[in-house]
């Protein structure tokens, strides 16, 4: 599958405007409970979505929500021990112990559905699969692509085969930590953006949560610190054409990669209203904005038509909803609830307030 990386990287090319956010500062313990509330708010709202359509969630939409029932369990922990966040710990908690119980739903439906996906990527429905951060980084703007690749060969197919390897989940006789000399051509591959791009990241996200360390595993962190810096040059230049439709999924997806690599500049207050903003209220999930003026309309659908990530599995569904962008979102949001959770008022979020420099690119 040829990707349109040309076009995206057109539309990705101006420098990012510092954009203020009117949320609440997180200096304060109000603040923090007023951002939390949002936040939980936008989250209860996308778990009634994905109750409400179970049947219809794919694996990946799934795997969203099961990144989001682990941060959930975590945020409950630390905010119980605090008394002025008590309420909000039970609000937590009771949002993460519906959220299991879907999850079990959804493994029967996936049965009934992808059987053998389901058998391949199973093991990252499992609690306690997907590792949170306990230290925090930033990203090296030195480490920036000069440029990208000027035709995205990505393909899916031969991602998910190395994934696949990779888990060890490719016949009863295959061991994790797989890798052979394609994928390691694959996910080194340098000059990579968009979903090549953040494919690169989970496979080595997903070594270092299985425990591999051999060979090219012991050079992960390494990886995993040049995919993040590109993936922050690339959430900029989205930013700058202020979060064009077809760009937002993967922005969020480079949040809730990276985030979970512990990055926490992608924590942005800028990019979590931004985020918010882009739920629709009723249906409570992620998609295609509801567009009223037909040229809109037209100039939307042309971008879809070069952008749009041609997603084997994907579900979009006819009021504009989409599985993988809720997915997405869902989990980037979590971890903004996460990094809260991690960081008493006096700091907020970490190092967020100082905007990062524009890139150089």
């Amino acid at each position: 599958m040829a990707s349109p990386a040309p076009l995206l990287l057109l539309l990705l090319t101006a420098l990012p405007p510092l954009w203020p956010s009117s949320l609440p500062r997180l200096d304060t313990a109000e603040g923090k409970a007023t951002v939390a509330g949002l936040i939980l708010s936008a989250l209860e709202r996308a778990t009634f979505f994905l109750e409400e359509r179970l049947p219809e969630i794919n694996l990946d939409g799934v795997v969203g929500f099961r990144v989001l029932e682990g941060q959930l369990r975590s945020v409950q922990a630390e905010w119980a021990q605090d008394p002025l966040l008590q309420s909000l710990s039970l609000r937590v908690g009771t949002l993460a112990a519906k959220l299991e119980s879907l999850l079990q739903t959804s493994i029967f439906y996936l049965k009934l559905s992808d059987p053998e996906y389901l058998r391949e990527f199973q093991p990252t429905l499992l609690p306690g699969f997907w590792k949170l951060p306990r230290a925090w980084t930033r990203t090296n703007a030195s480490l920036v692509y000069p440029t990208f690749e000027p035709e995205d060969s990505f393909s899916e197919d031969s991602s998910d085969s190395c994934l696949v390897e990779l888990l060890g989940t490719r016949n009863d006789s295959s061991q994790p930590c797989g890798l052979s000399d394609s994928c390691r051509a694959l996910m080194t591959k340098p000059g990579c953006s968009a979903y090549c791009l953040s494919h690169q990241l989970l496979f080595f996200l997903w070594a270092r949560m299985k425990g591999c360390t051999e060979g090219l595993f012991h050079h992960s962190q390494h990886y995993i610190d040049l995919f993040c810096a590109n993936m922050m040059d690339l959430n900029r230049r989205a930013e700058a054409i202020g979060y064009a439709y077809p760009t937002r999924d993967i922005f969020m997806e480079n949040i809730m990669f990276c985030g979970m690599g512990g990055f926490s500049d992608f924590y942005k207050l800028r990019w979590l209203e931004a985020i918010l903003s882009w739920q629709k209220v009723q249906e409570g999930c992620f998609g295609k904005p509801d567009v009223k003026d037909e040229e809109l309309s037209k100039v939307i659908q042309y971008q879809q038509h070069f952008l749009r990530r041609v997603k084997r599995r994907e579900k979009q569904f006819t009021d504009g909803c989409s599985t993988h962008n809720t997915a997405t979102a869902v989990a980037a949001l979590g971890g903004f609830l996460y990094v809260l959770a991690e960081n008493p008022p006096a700091h907020g979020m970490p190092r967020l307030s100082p905007p990062s420099p524009p890139s150089s690119h």
